[in-house]
């Protein structure tokens, strides 16, 4: 298959996902990239190859086979049909959720309902930090956003060439402040003061994925990126896809909503394609190679999936990895079970990075922060 034509069955296959996906259909992000390579192989020319492609790539109970069908003929027929059949109804049952504290609340509204009841133990919160970003409702991303806002992020120090008074003893004595205690002795030095290095944050660099192909990701990933910005010094924050754009500005308003208002809007590549070897190149040449990367901690958050050339994406990671102190990427499809970086772009990529994360849910995004404070060579 041509270049043009690779291009054009991923953006399709993106599309038919995300119309699966808004019909009820559960298209996680590997299914898509499954039925990507799929179409990569039959074309997008005969019927039954790709009905059957997305079929077993895509569909992964029966329930939903009707479903994938009204949607195949409206996508790829332009055929109107009937509305997406919605997923049958399953057998009541009263489920109750319950803390420690509405344990006997929860009991009463069972037996007065009459149903069999489930009731069941949970930590709201720890159920929140586990969930997959995009198995979330939109309650749910919102409570996750406010807890990504009580993040602990610390900043890695690096040690620089200024000198600054010391509490306790060190090789350096510090002569002159020790000359000028002295003469409030009569010229003797009774306490002998010391100097050491002064220490300043390492910059950090945030550059996340906006593509098509991260839209279930990408604004809780712009939105731990805003909780960086504010939390600490020296954040600088980028979105990449077809082009580079710089969001630190927008993200430094102090109210989430209004932060990520403004860097939409700010954003014209949003769910668009991917050219990460391009956009990778415009930021080493016009930021980060001049001194923005210079010793930071650069983080990359994407799913590694690349219309550009791999060999582009290689030579940039590469010029990166060699200013930056901390090169590390984080991809949200690195969590699902057989996962291997398979995609061209993230095969090109990995050689170039210091530590390679999950990034699909809250827990794995502390682990990030945790990383980030303590970043070292």
């Amino acid at each position: 298959m041509s270049s043009s034509s690779r291009t054009s069955g991923e953006r399709l296959a993106v599309a038919f996902s995300v119309l699966l996906r808004r019909a009820g259909v559960e298209v996680g992000m590997s299914r898509s990239m499954c039925f990507t390579e799929a179409l990569d192989r039959v074309g997008t020319d005969d019927r039954d190859s790709v009905y059957w492609a997305g079929r077993a790539t895509l569909v992964s109970s029966e329930a939903d086979i009707a479903t994938y069908d009204s949607a195949f003929a409206l996508f790829w027929e332009r055929r109107i049909t009937d509305e997406l059949p919605s997923a049958p109804a399953v057998p009541e049952t009263t489920t109750i959720l319950t803390d420690e504290e509405s344990d006997a609340e929860a009991g009463d509204e069972g037996e007065e309902e009459g149903n069999p009841i489930l009731q069941v133990r949970y930590s709201a919160t720890e159920v929140l930090r586990r969930l997959d970003f995009a198995a979330c409702t939109d309650d749910e991303l919102d409570q996750l956003h406010a807890l990504m806002g009580q993040m602990g992020f610390r900043a890695h120090t690096r040690p620089t060439h200024r000198m600054v008074s010391a509490r306790r003893a060190t090789a350096r004595p510090d002569l002159r402040r020790t000359i000028r205690k002295a003469m409030s002795t009569g010229g003797e030095p009774i306490r002998r003061l010391h100097k050491t290095r002064d220490h300043r944050p390492r910059r950090l660099v945030l550059l996340v994925d906006v593509s098509g192909s991260m839209e279930t990701y990408a604004r809780a990933l712009l939105r731990f990126a805003h909780a960086a910005v504010v939390a600490r010094t020296r954040v600088e924050a980028f979105t990449i896809g077809t082009r580079l754009t710089r969001v630190t500005k927008e993200l430094k308003s102090r109210d989430p909503d209004a932060a990520l208002s403004a860097a939409s809007e700010s954003v014209s590549d949003w769910s668009g394609g991917t050219r990460l070897g391009e956009t990778l190149r415009e930021f080493n040449d016009v930021w980060g190679v001049r001194g923005l990367a210079r010793g930071a901690v650069v983080v990359v958050l994407s799913d590694g999936w690349d219309r550009g050339e791999p060999e582009q994406l290689a030579e940039q990671m590469a010029r990166l990895h060699r200013v930056t102190h901390r090169l590390i990427w984080v991809n949200p499809l690195k969590h699902t079970p057989g996962y291997a970086p398979l995609a061209r772009g993230m095969a090109a990529a990995l050689p170039h990075v210091d530590e390679f994360l999950e990034g699909h849910a809250y827990v794995s995004l502390e682990r990030l922060v945790s990383l980030i404070g303590t970043a070292r060579r």
